[in-house]
């Protein structure tokens, strides 16, 4: 995971540092939220679209509320779309729409047409969701892929599926960019 550099806008810039100093989030002290992650699993494991979409749906529901925010719409696709360009190829996992207030996230691969694993699946719907806060309740005019956007993700993830949050290892990869050393995230030091 790669963030973004700094806006140019000397408007942008307090924002995005805001975002990018936000490494945390609030969570419920609950299982609300590992409920619907779970029977997200479980829907997954069953290759149920329908399934899914109500975990999703459900979860959205309950995470609306505790952040008391206006509840984004959930679209679970098939295949994800494949982009193929000169000399790479990349998949679409999922995305968020924050003029219509949208996240769509697809369950199976581009290429082989297999179901996500669930922990990418929570991932990505986890990644989209605080696209959603970022709008909704930080009130940012823009969401970027900061340091703290994130880890907020991060601790949204881990709650949902009911693990312990790992602190996140960064390495500066040039003009204002970073990038997770996963190596380091894994081992923990």
């Amino acid at each position: 995971m790669l963030t973004e550099r700094s806006p140019r806008r000397k408007a942008l810039q307090a924002e995005f540092l805001k975002s990018d100093m936000l490494n945390t989030l609030a969570v419920p002290e609950d299982d609300r939220l590992f409920l619907p992650a779970n029977a997200m699993a479980v829907a997954l494991k069953e290759e149920n679209m329908r399934g899914v979409f109500a975990a999703c749906a459900d979860f959205l529901r309950i995470a609306a509320d505790f952040y008391g925010i206006e509840k984004p719409g959930i679209r679970v696709l098939a295949a994800r779309p494949l982009r193929v360009r000169e000399g790479w190829t990349s998949e679409l996992f999922g995305d968020y729409a924050p003029e219509t207030h949208h996240i769509r996230v697809w369950m199976r691969t581009a290429v082989r047409k297999q179901v996500t694993s669930f922990g990418t699946f929570l991932s990505t719907f986890c990644h989209e969701f605080c696209h959603h806060l970022d709008y909704q309740r930080f009130k940012f005019s823009d969401s970027w892929h900061t340091r703290g956007f994130y880890e907020r993700t991060a601790v949204l993830y881990h709650h949902a599926r009911g693990s312990a949050v790992k602190k996140l290892f960064w390495i500066k990869v040039g003009r204002g960019q970073w990038r997770i050393d996963w190596l380091r995230t894994r081992r923990g030091s």
